[in-house]
This record gives C-alpha cells, structure tokens and sequence, in this order.
C-alpha cells in the first residue's frame, strides 16, 4: 500500500536498526504490518515503524492482534501467544515460528506478581535489529498480567540455523 507520512515519525532502520526520523510528507510503501508494528519501504530503504507510531501513516488502519488471557492470571501459554505477534520486520513469520525462542522461564515474585525470563537468537549474529526485536518480545511479555519485571536475553548457543523453522513457518516462507 503507497500511503504518506502526515508528520514526522521515529523509525528504525533495516538492517542496521538505526534509529531515526521519517520527514512528515514522505511516500512509503507499506511492505508488512505484521505484530502491530509496521515495515515501509521509502526510496532510502527499509524501516520499521512502531505501533505507537503508525498513526502518522496516512489512510492506514492498524490491526489489532489480541492475546487471549484470563484476566489476572499468567500463564507459559499466554506468554507463548505474546511471543508470537513479535516478528523480524523482514520475515512474514514469527519468531516462534522462526525458531528463535530457546527458552521461558517463570518465577513467582513474593507479591504475587511474575518475572519472566527468555532467550532467543537471531537468524544471523550481525542483525542490527535484534535489540529491536528482542525489545518488541519484552514489551509484549511486560504487558501480560501480573507480569511486574520481563527480560528477553539474546544468546547464540546453538546457532540458529533454517532447520529450526516450524513446519507452520516453512509453509508461509514457501519452503515445504
């Protein structure tokens, strides 16, 4: 979808996740809007908008995608469905799905209230945007309830590699 930017809007940029400003006015083309956040493709390459930014994106409609908890209470489940509205702004597949989640863990703080603790890689060491990503996955896990402290550690033991796909996300890469 072409659309404009109706005023200045704070990016990121794809690959090297630099952060910057999108002049108000620009022409973007939408490429994906997948996990709330938006990636747009302008003459000067690829950024990542967002979701708290894309109202600036004229005529565009942001897609709410809810996770299903029971109010007050925290689950691995819910935390797993968190994780898969996070995507890498380049692929059109979760990081789940992609295979970059190694491990949760959940502890019971003594008020009640949970930390939540996960490891995930990226598909490449040099990724500018795994800070990005990884910051997207803490935000989301932060949100759910009772959740009072969230850290998303990105390590590199084992190295991700493509075999590490679910059968789900071969499919939408075209890869079965």
């Amino acid at each position: 979808m072409d659309t404009t930017l109706t005023h200045d809007t704070p990016a990121t940029a794809i690959p090297s996740g630099e952060a910057l400003t999108l002049s108000a006015g620009a022409s973007v083309y939408i490429t994906q809007t997948l996990g709330g956040n938006v990636t747009v493709r302008t003459d000067r390459g690829l950024f990542r908008i967002a979701a708290e930014h894309t109202g600036a994106l004229a005529g565009y409609t942001p897609v709410v995608e809810a996770v299903n908890v029971v109010a007050g209470t925290l689950s691995e489940q819910a935390i797993w469905a968190a994780l898969k509205t996070c995507f890498d702004p380049e692929i059109p597949v979760n990081i789940l799905d992609l295979g970059l989640v190694y491990d949760l863990a959940i502890d019971v703080l003594p008020d009640g209230t949970h930390s939540v603790e996960a490891k995930m890689t990226l598909t490449a060491q040099g990724c500018g945007m795994g800070p990005v990503i990884a910051e997207d996955a803490r935000q989301k896990i932060a949100a759910l309830p009772t959740v009072s402290a969230a850290k998303v550690h990105i390590v590199w033991d084992p190295i991700w590699t493509p075999q590490m796909i679910s059968p789900e996300g071969r499919k939408t890469l075209g890869l079965e």
